[in-house]
């Protein structure tokens, strides 16, 4: 009887084409190292006092995204935003009438755990960083709009578009890159924290795991806490993989196609159809959000 052949097998073919598109090239380990070194780093500067002051601002845009989530999914339900408040202890406040509360409470944690999978995998490209923090731009508008009157809201956003820009000029925007794949990582690292501390470890009453159970009625704000601990580690590890899958440029690659994709002034641009300065876009939105400050 003649040896069985699965070298044409679609099994077989189906686990080779995935063994090969999660392994990692060269630029790919190197993005991967940096952002494991980016968990340690984190976690070393969150827990050793004085040190946290370092990550202290990248804590309250964390907090803000989380705020910004619920935001945004109150809308999408109907709801209507009052104002978002970011509190300098590190806490926040979404305040909002209407909408679907079994959706805008989880939105908060699921919804910054999302932002930061994103963030991570658009890490791995220096284009999809640029694309990335384009769409921050849009939620820093938004954010502004909502907490018009928060001036920790302002500083914040500020600082964070003039690193924004800073970065995208250094190294053809190489340094957006690691700087996207950052506040992904922190994105998703505050979120595991923040649930196992506000819900796991010690109840508290005004966390949207205890407003949740509330509602629900059938579980503890503990089990909450867990499933949405188990949804926002399968968020951070989904971001990793789909980098990996969808970004396989090397480094010189990506080099030349940040030339050809919103390129820093200065830098050869073939396709003068879509390059443009991208302060001019930051500069816009900025423009636009304190005329409206100022028109309220």
């Amino acid at each position: 009887m003649p040896a069985a052949n699965f070298s044409n097998h679609e099994l077989y073919l189906f686990v080779r084409d995935a063994r090969s598109s999660l392994t990692p090239n060269h630029t790919q380990e190197i993005t991967l190292i940096v952002a494991a070194c980016y968990v340690v780093a984190i976690g070393i500067l969150w827990h050793v006092p004085y040190l946290s002051v370092i990550i202290y601002p990248f804590k309250l845009l964390t907090v803000g995204l989380h705020e910004m989530s619920h935001a945004v999914t109150g809308v999408l339900t109907c709801a209507h935003i009052h104002s978002i408040e970011l509190d300098p202890d590190e806490g926040g406040a979404t305040r909002m009438s209407g909408g679907i509360p079994w959706i805008t409470l989880p939105a908060g944690y699921l919804g910054s755990s999302f932002i930061g999978a994103a963030l991570i995998a658009c890490g791995f490209d220096t284009n999809a960083s640029k694309v990335a923090s384009l769409v921050l731009a849009g939620f820093f508008l938004l954010t502004l709009w909502w907490a018009r009157k928060e001036w920790l809201t302002w500083l914040l956003i500020l600082g964070m578009s003039g690193l924004i820009i800073l970065f995208w000029f250094v190294e053809g925007g190489v340094a957006l890159r690691f700087f996207i794949l950052f506040i992904g990582v922190m994105s998703d690292l505050y979120v595991l924290w923040d649930i196992i501390d506000d819900t796991i470890e010690r109840k508290v009453n005004g966390s949207d795991a205890s407003a949740f159970a509330k509602i629900c009625g059938c579980c503890p704000s503990q089990v909450w806490g867990v499933i949405w601990l188990i949804e926002a580690i399968c968020l951070f590890a989904a971001g990793i993989i789909i980098g990996l899958v969808a970004f396989k440029e090397s480094s010189t690659q990506q080099e030349s196609d940040a030339t050809h994709f919103l390129p820093v002034p200065g830098e050869p641009n073939p396709n003068a159809a879509i390059g443009f300065w991208p302060a001019s876009l930051f500069s816009l939105a900025a423009s636009a959000a304190t005329s409206a400050f100022l028109l309220l």
